[in-house]
């Protein structure tokens, strides 16, 4: 398996032209680091007139070494992008794919320019503008309505990373004795979760709500449809990262969009904005959604995934009581 190296630029070169990416006569000239990832290996390639994106899939998560991960995980992204292409409105918001390599994990993607993601809004006092959030509602809406399947395609069950998402979002964060020291996140953290990985009440009904993440649905998911997902471009708003995405329940990514609208301090305005804008031509199920938003919200914060909030210890025992209120509603 040819590995990418940033510092091997003769062996990316070669790498690059047998990929038909890059000319015989094309050179690069730069290899940087588009910006801090998590789950893979990702470079900018510049050459002479032009630039793109590489990204490879390993066997663990990139900025978590020590986490195993699916290793062909890139392999449904660049399958993601290849499906929504033919939707004008998906098609606008999400990179050009150039090509897939199969064999080595890799794939190349249209390099979106000087770019930040949303992250932003977790440490400071900015409000999502309301022109930015309809067109992220929009995207979902023309995501789930326009790729809705009566009968989903078995190429989009994704499995491996169902298992690995559910296993941070459904059980990790509620295990007593995981290893993971919230202290060291905040201290008074740990004493704080304990009320949540020792509410036997509580862990059923999640448990209940990863079998029906786990269960297939008729909607094309996004699956990580969160602020790091998306990036602020001079070309617009634009939406990156569907490894995760199955074809499962609507509420599962309304769920994680709206906990990440009340994660980052954004006002109830905005998230009866997104919940009225939102058109769907099938019923959704607001219990279950808001269940999917409470578990977001806590997985967040005693979980491994952490976001770099600068919430005091007590907003965020309050972000958890209500998470609990959400789910055993």
């Amino acid at each position: 398996m040819f590995i990418l190296d940033a510092k091997d630029i003769a062996s990316l070169e070669t790498y690059l032209q047998s990929q038909g990416w890059l000319s015989s006569q094309d050179q690069v000239r730069e290899v940087s680091v588009p910006g801090e990832g998590n789950m893979n290996y990702v470079l900018r390639i510049t050459t002479h007139d032009r630039s793109f994106i590489i990204k490879q899939s390993r066997g663990y998560v990139e900025k978590y070494p020590h986490v195993s991960a699916p290793a062909d995980r890139i392999l449904i992204e660049g399958a993601f992008y290849q499906t929504t292409s033919m939707d004008p409105l998906i098609a606008d918001f999400t990179p050009r794919l150039i090509g897939i390599d199969q064999e080595n994990n890799v794939m190349a993607l249209e390099d979106l320019g000087q770019a930040s993601d949303f992250m932003f809004l977790y440490h400071s006092s900015k409000v999502l503008e309301m022109s930015q959030l309809a067109q992220l509602t929009d995207f979902l809406s023309s995501l789930h309505n326009g790729f809705y399947r009566k009968s989903p395609p078995d190429s989009y069950k994704n499995n491996a990373m169902k298992a690995l998402n559910h296993e941070h979002i459904f059980r990790y964060p509620f295990m007593e004795d995981n290893g993971f020291d919230l202290d060291t996140i905040q201290p008074g953290l740990q004493a704080a979760a304990a009320v949540y990985k020792n509410d036997y009440e509580l862990k059923g009904e999640v448990g209940y709500l990863g079998e029906i993440y786990l269960s297939s649905g008729n909607c094309l998911l996004h699956g990580d449809f969160y602020p790091g997902s998306w990036l602020e471009t001079t070309q617009g708003i634009k939406v990156i990262d569907p490894e995760f995405c199955f074809y499962g329940r609507a509420e599962f990514d309304l769920g994680v969009m709206l906990a990440h609208l009340y994660l980052a301090g954004q006002s109830q305005a905005l998230v009866d904005f997104v919940l009225a804008r939102y058109n769907t031509t099938y019923q959704i199920d607001y219990a279950t959604m808001n269940q999917f938003v409470g578990v977001e919200i806590i997985r967040r914060l005693i979980g491994l995934a952490q976001l770099p909030l600068h919430r005091t210890l007590q907003e965020k025992q309050k972000l958890l009581r209500f998470a609990r209120t959400l789910i055993m509603a």
